[in-house]
C-alpha cells in the first residue's frame, strides 16, 4: 500500500473493487475535509454508484483534530495531491467518475487530463495555466494566503469574515456561521501560490492536459455569486477544455457562492452533477 493511501482509503478501494458499480471519487478543496462530501456520497450510492472520499495526504479525520493540529496541512502542493489521487484511482478495478470542488476541481481536471476518469465534474474549479482572468473578488478571497509570502510553507486558517466573503457570501449570516463551525479547517498555502504563478511558470504543477482524447466527458459547474472562483475563471477554464474532442459543458447555478457543495442548496448541485454523470457512466 502506498504511504499516502490511508487505511480508510484502502478500505474504500477494497469495497469499491468488491462491487460491479462504477466508483465515484470525490476530491475536496482547500479549507474543507473529505467529510464535506458525506451527503453527496449517499446521493450517488443511492443512484447505484460506489462513493469514495479519500483525503489529501495527511488529512485529519475530523474538523476538531484539524484545528488542533493545523501544521499537518502545510507543504501540500498541487502535484503531490494530484499524484495521491492518481494512486488511489490506479488501485480501482474500474475507471471512476471524478468530482471535485475548488482546488479539488483543478485536481479533477488534472487526473482527467491523464485519461484516468470515466467522466468528470469540476465545481468552481481553481484556475490552471492558460486561464487568464483575475477578478478582484478572486484576488481578495486569496489575499489571506497570498498577502504573506511566508504562507507558502504554512497551513493557513480563515477567519470567519474571510470565510464569509470567500465561501458563504450567498447564504444567511446564521448559516454562514454554522458552515464555518462545521466545515472550515486550515489549508496549505502552497497551492494558492502555485495557481497565482501558473501563467508565469512553464513548469508549474497547476497545469492540465486539456487536449488528451482520453479525457472523457467534463462538466464545469459555476456558482453565480462565487467570489473565490467567479464565472470569468470558470468560463475561461471551460474555453480551454472545450477544445477537447470529448463532451465539455458548463452550467451556472443561480444565486450560489463557493460553499455550494455544503450549503443548504447542496442537493441541487449534487443532482445536476449526477444527471451529467448518468449520461456517460452507469
Amino acid at each position: 500500500m502506498s504511504a499516502t493511501i490511508t487505511r480508510n482509503d484502502a478500505t474504500e478501494i477494497e469495497q469499491a473493487n468488491a462491487t460491479s458499480r462504477t466508483p465515484v471519487v470525490f476530491i475536496h478543496g482547500l479549507w474543507l475535509l473529505p467529510s464535506s462530501w458525506d451527503r453527496w456520497g449517499k446521493v450517488f450510492e443511492d443512484a447505484g454508484y460506489t462513493a469514495l472520499t479519500p483525503g489529501w495526504p495527511d488529512d485529519p479525520e475530523t474538523v476538531a483534530e484539524a484545528k488542533a493540529h493545523p501544521e499537518v496541512f502545510a507543504h501540500k502542493t498541487v502535484g503531490q495531491v494530484a499524484e495521491h489521487y492518481a494512486e488511489v484511482i490506479g488501485q480501482l478495478k474500474k475507471k471512476p467518475v471524478v468530482i471535485g470542488h475548488s482546488f479539488g476541481g483543478l485536481i479533477t481536471q488534472i487526473v482527467a487530463g491523464r485519461g484516468l476518469s470515466a467522466a468528470s465534474v469540476a465545481i468552481d474549479p481553481a484556475p490552471f495555466r492558460g486561464v487568464l482572468p483575475l477578478p478582484f473578488s478572486a484576488l481578495k478571497s486569496a489575499s489571506p494566503v497570498l498577502g504573506n509570502p511566508a504562507n507558502r510553507n504554512r497551513a493557513v486558517p480563515l477567519t470567519y469574515d474571510q470565510f464569509r466573503f470567500g465561501f458563504a457570501n450567498a447564504v444567511s449570516e446564521d448559516e454562514a456561521k454554522e458552515l464555518y463551525d462545521t466545515y472550515a479547517v486550515p489549508a496549505s498555502g502552497a497551492p494558492l501560490f502555485q495557481a497565482a504563478a501558473a501563467n508565469l511558470n512553464p513548469w508549474t504543477e497547476a497545469k492540465v492536459d486539456t487536449k488528451n482524447p482520453d479525457r472523457g466527458p467534463l462538466l464545469i459547474i459555476s456558482g453565480e455569486k462565487d467570489n473565490t472562483v467567479p464565472w470569468a475563471i470558470a468560463n475561461a477554464s471551460y474555453k480551454q477544455q472545450k477544445r477537447n474532442p470529448g463532451v465539455t459543458e458548463i452550467v451556472e447555478m443561480p444565486n450560489r457562492g463557493h460553499a455550494l457543495v455544503i450549503d443548504n442548496g447542496w442537493r441541487e448541485v449534487a443532482e445536476r452533477a449526477l444527471a451529467f454523470v448518468q449520461r456517460f457512466a452507469k
